[in-house]
């Protein structure tokens, strides 16, 4: 029963930050377009949230080197994020936080299907 509740936070893991990364990597090109659309670094915390939530179900059970990598990258994703709504700067740590969810939740599930 464990290794289905686990798969399944690797799996909202896995969707929430490849649509945040889709979302960070397009969305910059919607706003060259004169549509009238704003970024909302509010959109961003909310897929940090859902990442946070899934790491935590995670790490308690996963191995050290995956537990590091999805710790590292969420923390890169917040580091972006308070940045951006407090201080109004935009840094890049987001899409190489992003990029890490991805795979520290793919190995997390690679190592369960063992």
């Amino acid at each position: 029963m464990k290794k289905i509740t686990t798969s399944i936070y690797d799996i909202l893991g896995i969707s929430s930050a490849s649509v945040c990364l889709v979302h960070c990597l397009i969305f910059p090109m919607l706003t060259i377009l004169p549509l009238g659309l704003n970024h909302n670094p509010y959109i961003d915390l909310a897929f940090a949230l859902i990442g946070l939530f899934a790491i935590v179900k995670i790490i308690k059970k996963t191995n050290s080197i995956i537990s590091g990598i999805l710790i590292i990258s969420i923390t890169l994703i917040w580091i972006s994020i308070l940045t951006e709504i407090f201080l109004e700067i935009h840094l890049d740590l987001m899409f190489i936080g992003g990029v890490g969810m991805v795979i520290g939740h793919f190995l997390n599930y690679k190592s369960h299907k063992k």
